[in-house]
């Protein structure tokens, strides 16, 4: 069994290991000042769409002592691994790396982005933060998860409009041909009205209305019980269908039924008037008026025993069009703070859905400006991306000394003024292993003239879903934070899967490191710490690294660079994207 060293565990991690609260301060040593402007490329988009700097003016309007509290922008280090991980979900292989750092182009980090934003990568990337925005991780249920997860990535690939995804999404039914993937968000969640109902506010409207079902928020007075069933009121007709002929599972709907609620206070206080009822309506936006039929003339097919009814009117298919409608403001005000949170590391408001008046946005006229100019972008994910790391506020360093003084309410004030660290999401960190261990390097050269990404991906997807199962957390539940098992570390330190990737083969790192000669300990280890943590090591960690790989030779020597490799990947520094 595979016994990683543990005075080579210790020993490193005094060295180089960050805490969760401060990491390894390569970026704060950073000649580059906090007022230093960041070149960029020439812009491919109208100027008018150009929002990266007015980004960078809201946040340091919006902070007391800006000047003195902004941690200065990140060194090229910190940010080609924060960039690779925000935009493909990886860190960069050791030649992307060195070719970065070696580069001495002044617009060299808006032509990586531009790059890495035309990556199948990218696709697969920021469609898997779709799938557990959208999913949460749960089960799988009727749909093949598959066709969801490819449906997602070829959106992304193709920039499909983010408002026309939950319209398609909103509107599917699952019985169309080639259209039963995107059923999954409701049939995943086996089209239990509650709970689509709180979903949806949750997720498109950042607000949690689980509180309002049985009487106006007690917590937030703006929330009230009719916005709950005005959602509620689009979905009340439909129903889980499986028609037996075809073995096809989809999400029926009839043509009558209306929601009915009055408040449990009420009730209770005697004085309620009855039930109420209400017509379709995201919040307080128009209510979704619906065309009169004869009785008996509803249908196009009519309700029977094992037949699925289909309604001449159907209020789901409403749904879509109501809640991404430029009259629902709520729907690009979420999405663009979402969307901030996936590559800040928080939201302008947080939590996410809670955005009422009583959680105000840490910076009003941003959020403002950001739900302004992606809906007149037309919802452009890409774009949207892009502005958001070219901004100086996403290129922070996460070091400052500063911070260590400040108090509570201090670091809250200071929101945004330097990077936030984010635990790596599973899918990011099985890949970060993969390459960091070099074994996705092994794979591409296996694969020669038949590399692709999905090529790549059916070699490594056995590994992330075994990530995802120990660090993803429960189905409908997905980890947010940052937290740790027993069965996590004990995968980490002697699962045979990751014993198998840390041993010297063809190409991969271990194999590399030892291929160069044993006097010279300073390439060693740089070529250890460009690629696991994308950095070249300081004196002190080149220090250590030859003291603990002086005098070995054969299986020790092996052992030992094992061991390094093994250390520095368990690091905490490895673990954050700071």
């Amino acid at each position: 069994m595979f016994r990683p060293n543990m005075r080579v565990y210790v020993s490193l991690l005094i060295v180089f290991s960050c805490s969760t609260l401060a990491p390894h301060p390569v970026c704060a040593n950073s000649s580059t000042k906090a007022d230093e402007p960041l070149v960029a490329s020439k812009p491919t988009l109208p100027v008018a769409r150009r929002i990266s700097s007015l980004i960078d003016e809201q946040i340091q309007n919006g902070t007391k002592d800006y000047a003195k509290l902004a941690s200065p922008v990140c060194s090229d280090a910190e940010f080609v691994r924060r960039v690779y991980l925000d935009l493909t979900g990886r860190i960069p292989t050791v030649t992307q790396t060195r070719a970065f750092l070696d580069d001495s182009q002044p617009d060299k980090r808006a032509a990586l982005v531009d790059q890495l934003l035309e990556t199948p990568e990218y696709a697969r990337h920021i469609s898997q933060r779709l799938d557990v925005m959208l999913m949460e991780r749960l089960r799988k249920k009727y749909i093949n998860v598959t066709l969801w997860e490819e449906y997602l990535r070829d959106a992304v690939a193709e920039n499909k409009p983010l408002d026309q995804l939950v319209r398609e999404i909103l509107a599917a039914d699952g019985s169309g041909k080639g259209q039963q993937a995107e059923a999954r968000f409701y049939l995943a969640r086996d089209g239990d009205v509650n709970e689509l109902t709180r979903d949806i506010s949750r997720i498109f409207l950042g607000a949690n209305l689980t509180c309002a079902q049985c009487h106006d928020h007690p917590d937030v007075a703006e929330w009230k019980q009719d916005h709950y069933y005005g959602i509620s009121a689009f979905l009340v007709r439909s129903f889980v269908f499986t028609d037996k002929k075809k073995k096809q599972t989809v999400f029926a709907e009839k043509a009558e039924g209306e929601v009915k609620f009055e408040s449990v206070f009420e009730v209770r206080d005697k004085t309620s008037k009855g039930p109420e009822t209400t017509l379709p309506v995201v919040f307080n936006g128009p209510k979704v008026a619906e065309p009169a039929f004869k009785k008996g003339e509803e249908y196009n097919v009519k309700p029977a025993k094992d037949v699925r009814p289909i309604p001449k009117y159907s209020r789901r298919a409403q749904l879509g069009d109501a809640l991404t409608s430029s009259q629902n403001r709520r729907f690009a005000r979420t999405m663009a703070n979402r969307l901030w949170a996936m590559v800040m590391g928080r939201g302008i408001v947080h939590p996410l859905d809670a955005d009422h008046s009583d959680n105000p946005p840490s910076h009003p006229e941003l959020l403002e400006l950001l739900t302004d100019e992606f809906t007149a972008s037309g919802y452009d994910l890409k774009w949207y991306l892009r502005e958001l790391v070219l901004s100086k506020t996403y290129q922070r360093s996460s070091s400052n000394e500063l911070f260590a003084s400040k108090s509570d309410q201090e670091l809250s004030d200071a929101q945004f003024a330097h990077a936030i660290l984010k635990p790596l999401t599973p899918e990011q960190f099985s890949r970060s292993v993969l390459e960091a261990t070099g074994q996705a390097e092994v794979y591409r050269q296996s694969l020669k003239d038949k590399l692709s990404e999905a090529a790549l991906r059916k070699n490594l997807v056995g590994y992330e879903r075994q990530f995802v199962s120990l660090f993803g957390g429960l189905p409908g539940e997905p980890v947010e934070g940052f937290e740790t098992t027993a069965d996590q570390i004990l995968y980490l330190s002697n699962n045979g899967s990751i014993q198998g990737i840390l041993s010297p083969r063809s190409g991969n790192t271990a194999d590399r490191v030892l291929k160069i000669p044993a006097d010279q300990p300073e390439q060693m280890a740089e070529e250890l710490y460009l690629s696991v943590l994308n950095r070249r090591p300081d004196a002190t960690e080149t220090q250590e690294v030859a003291e603990l790989l002086a005098g070995k030779t054969g299986t020790a020597r092996n052992d030992m660079v094992i061991d390094l490799v093994w250390a520095l990947m368990m690091s905490s520094e490895f673990r954050f994207n700071h």
